[in-house]
């Protein structure tokens, strides 16, 4: 009471700041609403409205009685003039559990809920974060008499594989190089049976002295033999196509897209302190 005393008389003799050093010492001993409220008013007035809001919201928390009818109603007044014409607001939603979100770098709360702060007017930062998670972080661009609002989404931070294409093609076309090469050996082999059967049966009419004729014709083996060598040739080129797809489709890692973030909406800004009602009865 000794430190109000000399509190209350500095401010009378407009030695503000001694006054507020006065006020504060004997808030330390006793956290009182009237002390409160005329701390708040002192640093109203000498231009420390985000203090002076937080004194004067904290001298009304104790409901009605603490403070004079008239102390109360200046109380609300200068409240609703700070809100209105030097502080913003900045309330944040997030859903997520275990998230920690911090405004300005202090924090503000942990998800799941809602956080709601009084700032000056200028930019100010959201940060959010959770192990797994990407981290957000978004500037926010606050006005005097208004209210930044939004909701915050966080997104899994996961590093996951891919392939170029299905796993199957590649797997296909060695495949289907492997059979054409099958077909290329067995129709190589039929037109070489061919060819020596066409042999044997010029040997037994003519002997071995005999020239050949056309009516020995080896059109049919050779026709064969050279669909064996294109198959051949193609399912080794498309066997070769597969090993590189297969080598090309390896699993790639990368991380999922951030697709968090902060959805604002800017309102009008209210105290609950500075726009309720209040009432008094003494007995």
């Amino acid at each position: 009471m000794a430190l109000y005393g000399e509190a209350r008389e500095l401010n009378r003799k407009l030695l503000l700041v001694e006054a507020r050093a006065k006020y504060e010492e004997a808030l330390a001993y006793w956290d009182q609403p009237q002390l409160r409220f005329y701390l708040g008013r002192l640093l109203k007035s000498i231009g420390q409205p985000l203090l002076a809001y937080e004194h004067l919201r904290r001298s009304l928390s104790g409901g009605p009685g603490w403070l004079e009818p008239d102390e109360e109603k200046e109380a609300r007044e200068k409240l609703r003039e700070l809100v209105k014409q030097e502080l913003g607001a900045v309330e944040i939603r997030c859903e997520e559990p275990g998230a920690a979100v911090l405004l300005d770098g202090t924090p503000l709360f942990v998800g799941p809920g809602t956080g709601r702060r009084m700032v000056m007017p200028g930019e100010h930062a959201v940060v959010a974060t959770k192990r797994g998670y990407f981290t957000v972080v978004k500037p926010i661009a606050v006005f005097a008499g208004k209210e930044a609002s939004g909701q915050l989404v966080m997104s899994v931070d996961t590093v996951i594989s891919r392939q170029r294409w299905p796993a199957w093609i590649p797997w296909a076309t060695l495949g289907a190089g492997a059979a054409l090469g099958v077909v290329g050996g067995g129709l190589m082999w039929h037109a070489s049976a061919r060819h020596e059967d066409v042999d044997q049966g010029f040997q037994r009419e003519c002997g071995a002295s005999c020239p050949p004729e056309d009516r020995y014709d080896y059109a049919g083996s050779v026709f064969e033999d050279r669909l064996a060598i294109g198959a051949i040739i193609a399912g080794g080129a498309t066997a070769i196509t597969g090993v590189a797809l297969l080598f090309m489709n390896r699993p790639e890692a990368y991380r999922t897209e951030d697709r968090g973030g902060v959805k604002l909406e800017v309102r009008p800004a209210a105290s609950p302190d500075a726009a309720g009602l209040a009432a008094r009865i003494a007995f």
